[in-house]
C-alpha cells in the first residue's frame, strides 16, 4: 500500500504530469476545457481546506519563539521580494492586467508545497511550516498594500471590492474557519483527531486536480494571449534566478544556520500562485482571463525552476562547507 510520505515525496513529478495532461486536452478539446471553469473555486476550495488543516496555527507561539528566523522570512518576503518585483515590473509595459497578474502572484509567499521543495532541498521544512501562520496572515495584510503602492488609483478603478471579498471569504475565511474547527477538533476528541490525519491525504490529489482543471481551463486563453504573456516569462525567470542570491545576503546577515538559510531561499523563491488565483477569477471579464494567465504561467515556469532549486540550493548555492554562523 502507498504511503502518505511516498506521495508527498513523489508530488512534484505527479504534477508535472497533469500538467502535460492538461494542456494537451486544453489545446486539443477547448470547448469542453471552458466548461472546467465553475469546477475551479469548488476544488479550490477543498484544495484550501486540506492545505489550511494541515498549517499549525495552534503552534504560531512556537514560530514566533524563533526570532531571527522570523525577522529573516518577514525582511526577505515584504522588503526584498517588493522592491524586487518593482524592478523587474519598470521593463514591461504598463499594462493594468498583465501587472495586476504579476503582483498578485510575486508578492505572496508560498504556503502550500514550499514545505515539500523545501524538504527535497535539504532545508528545514519544519521551520517553514509553523511559520506559515505568519506568511498566511502578512501577506493578506500587505498584499493590498503593495498593490496601492505599485498601482495607486489604477488598483482601485481594477479590483472591484464585492467580488474580491466573495473571492475572499468563500475561497479564504471559509476553508480556513473549517480547519481551524477541525484542528480545535482533534484536540479534543479521538474521532476528531483521525479526522484530521486523513485530511492530511487531501493536499496532494487535490493540487493536481486543481493544477489540471486550471491548466486546461486556461491555456487556450494563454495561447490566445500569448504574445502579451510571453512578456512576463523572463521576469519570472530572472526572479527565480535573483532570488536566491538576495536570499543568500539575508541569510548572512541574520546568521542563520544552513538548514534555516535553505529554507529561507525556498520561502523567498516559491509563490502562492493557487491561493491568490481565486482573486484573480474574481476579476470582471475579460480582464479576469489574462490576469489568471498570467498568474499560471508563473506557476508553470515555478515548477521547472524548482526542479533547479532542489539541487542548486543545497550543492551550490548554501552548501555544508560554507556555513554560516550559527544560532547559539
Amino acid at each position: 500500500m502507498i504511503s502518505r510520505e511516498q506521495v508527498e515525496n513523489n508530488q512534484i513529478w505527479l504534477y508535472v504530469v497533469m500538467i502535460g495532461i492538461a494542456a494537451g486536452i486544453g489545446l486539443t478539446w477547448p470547448a469542453f476545457s471552458t466548461t472546467l471553469d465553475w469546477t475551479i473555486s469548488f476544488i479550490l476550495a477543498i484544495l484550501l481546506y486540506g492545505m489550511f488543516t494541515q498549517i499549525p496555527f495552534l503552534r504560531l507561539k512556537e514560530a514566533l519563539s524563533n526570532q531571527r528566523f522570523t525577522y529573516a522570512l518577514l525582511t526577505v518576503n515584504y522588503l526584498i521580494i517588493p522592491a524586487l518585483v518593482w524592478t523587474l515590473t519598470r521593463f514591461l509595459p504598463d499594462h493594468p492586467s498583465l501587472l495586476l497578474g504579476i503582483y498578485l502572484v510575486l508578492l505572496t509567499p508560498c504556503i502550500d508545497y514550499v514545505i515539500v521543495f523545501t524538504h527535497l532541498g535539504k532545508g528545514d521544512e519544519k521551520l517553514i511550516l509553523v511559520s506559515t501562520p505568519i506568511l498566511f496572515i502578512t501577506q493578506m495584510v500587505f498584499l493590498p498594500i503593495y498593490l496601492w503602492i505599485f498601482m495607486g488609483e489604477q488598483a482601485a478603478k481594477i479590483v472591484s471590492i464585492q467580488p474580491f471579498l466573495e473571492a475572499f471569504f468563500g475561497l479564504i475565511v471559509l476553508p480556513l474557519a473549517l480547519a481551524l474547527v477541525t484542528q480545535l477538533w482533534a484536540k479534543q476528541k479521538p474521532i476528531g483527531e483521525k479526522f484530521l490525519a486523513a485530511t492530511a491525504w487531501l493536499p496532494v490529489p487535490f493540487m493536481a486536480i486543481t493544477l489540471f482543471v486550471v491548466i486546461a481551463s486556461q491555456i487556450g486563453r494563454l495561447y490566445d494571449s500569448f504574445a502579451l504573456i510571453s512578456q512576463v516569462i523572463p521576469v519570472y525567470m530572472a526572479f527565480m534566478v535573483i532570488v536566491p542570491l538576495l536570499a543568500r545576503l539575508i541569510v548572512r546577515m541574520f546568521r542563520l544556520d544552513p538548514e534555516s538559510g535553505r529554507a529561507l531561499i525556498f520561502s523567498a523563491g516559491t509563490r502562492n500562485s493557487l491561493v491568490v488565483l481565486p482573486f484573480a477569477l474574481a476579476l470582471p471579464d475579460p480582464m479576469n482571463r489574462l490576469v489568471s494567465a498570467v498568474i499560471v504561467t508563473q506557476t508553470l515556469v515555478e515548477l521547472v525552476g524548482e526542479l533547479v532549486y532542489v539541487r542548486l540550493i543545497p550543492r551550490v548555492i548554501l552548501r555544508d562547507a560554507v556555513m554560516v554562523d550559527k544560532q547559539k
